[in-house]
């Protein structure tokens, strides 16, 4: 069963001769409809994401056109282009030619003062050693099957004095969707891997780095995704494919009236403290930002 498939089932369409994408595109056109991406986008912003007054992909951490920045399983690009838009070199990396190739198209554009888009698993990375000023990893250790590895390759390739964000899925979310989602969830080449708080930071610490910062975000979308594979399992049948499938749309009705609720919600100036409990308490994602130290200590 795809997502396509489940929306057709949970509206009552199966029967329905118009394209799936057609009777979306007509749920999007009533008046109040929020999609689901969108809230989601202002949710990350709330959060301390893509803040264009400040120059910061995340709070902490400044892009300038001085700045190379590796974006490895750079997905859609979403951070490369936010850096490529204030000048600096760009490289990107994804196991999967398809995102290169569309994201390259997206940087022509862009004030990047260089753009390199690189196939590969990160193992090891064709990157020139000590070049990179800021590298990103956002929600890649999961899936990879040494992240310890994966992570002392990061470090060779960033300068002394490097940023590094990184963020992987918060355990918590990640163990109640055990119960919910279907197996290949948890399965190469989507989640191998759940890490506990402290040993995330500690993965971090032993491959070189210095923790600066830790952050957490992202109640929004953990009880949006606890809502999906709920609907999935209620509808019957067995989903299929990689994680990030489920956030492409069409997304069932009940999860356009979350996105209504939540966005409603967060726009209260005095939902502002509520959103950061639960943010802490619930996350979908936790962030570090670390520092490649300045010289390595002696042995």
């Amino acid at each position: 069963m795809t997502p396509a498939d489940l929306f057709r089932r949970l509206t009552g369409l199966e029967d329905d001769p118009r394209s799936t994408q057609d009777i979306w595109q007509e749920m999007a056109r009533v008046p109040g409809f929020v999609d689901s991406r969108n809230c989601g986008l202002v949710d990350a912003v709330q959060s301390g994401w893509y803040l264009n007054d400040s120059d910061e992909l995340f709070r902490g951490f400044p892009i300038s056109a001085a700045d190379s920045v590796l974006d490895v399983g750079c997905g859609a690009g979403g951070a490369t282009l936010f850096c490529a838009r204030r000048g600096a070199h760009v490289v990107f990396v994804d196991v999967a030619p398809e995102k290169i190739e569309a994201l390259a198209a997206h940087l022509v554009d862009t004030p990047a003062r260089k753009a390199e888009g690189i196939v590969s698993d990160g193992i090891p990375l064709p990157v020139e050693s000590n070049s990179m000023s800021r590298v990103v990893a956002m929600e890649v250790l999961e899936h990879v099957p040494d992240p310890a590895e994966f992570l002392k390759e990061l470090v060779r390739v960033g300068q002394p004095g490097a940023l590094y964000l990184l963020a992987v899925p918060d355990a918590l979310g990640e163990r109640m969707q055990q119960g919910l989602a279907p197996d290949y969830y948890f399965q190469h080449p989507n989640h191998i891997h759940i890490f506990e708080r402290e040993a995330f930071a500690g993965l971090v610490k032993d491959a070189g780095l210095e923790v600066v910062q830790r952050e957490y975000f992202g109640f929004y979308w953990t009880m949006w995704v606890l809502m999906y594979w709920s609907l999935a399992r209620s509808a019957g049948g067995t989903l299929g494919g990689e994680s990030y499938d489920i956030v492409q749309p069409p997304f069932p009705p009940l999860l356009n009236d979350w996105a209504r609720l939540w966005q409603q919600f967060i726009q209260i100036p005095e939902a502002a403290p509520v959103k950061r409990a639960l943010d802490q308490l619930l996350p979908k994602s936790q962030i570090i930002i670390a520092r490649k130290p300045l010289e390595r200590s002696a042995a």
